[in-house]
C-alpha cells in the first residue's frame, strides 16, 4: 500500500492499494502524474497520482533493491540484488530489458560487476 499524506503536517489523506506486496522502491514522473513502485511480490505497478488509480504491471525477475525514473528517456530501472541487475521498462511499449549491475567504489579505485555465474 502506499499511504498519501499532506506535507508539511503529515495528516493522512488516502491509502493506495497495490495489486503486489511489499512497496520498496518508489519514483515519480511528475509530467503525466505518475507514481512507479517497485515490489518485493515481483511486479512493477504504475499508479495515476491524482486518484491512486492501477495503470500498469509488469513482472520483476527478483526482489527490487531502488526504483529510478528517467525523464529524458521515459524508462524506468530496478535494481534487483538477486541475480545482480537492472531492469529498464519503458512504461508506453511495456518493453523490458535487463543488464548487469555495477557498483563503481572510488575507495577501490575500481568497478564492482554484480553477475550470474
Amino acid at each position: 500500500m502506499v499511504l498519501v499524506a499532506l506535507l508539511p503536517e503529515l495528516e493522512e489523506v488516502q491509502r493506495w492499494k497495490l495489486p503486489s506486496v511489499g512497496a520498496h522502491g518508489i519514483d515519480f514522473d511528475h509530467m503525466p502524474n505518475r507514481l512507479y513502485v517497485a515490489c518485493d511480490g515481483g511486479a512493477l505497478v504504475e499508479l495515476e497520482t491524482l486518484a491512486g488509480e492501477v495503470r500498469g504491471e509488469w513482472p520483476l525477475s527478483g526482489v527490487p533493491d531502488a526504483t529510478f525514473f528517467n525523464p529524458a528517456s521515459g524508462l524506468v530501472h530496478v535494481a534487483i540484488g538477486n541475480p545482480g541487475l537492472v531492469e529498464s521498462i519503458n512504461p508506453r511499449t511495456g518493453a523490458c530489458s535487463a543488464g548487469n549491475l555495477y557498483v563503481f567504489s572510488p575507495a577501490h579505485h575500481g568497478i564492482l560487476a554484480l553477475v550470474e555465474v
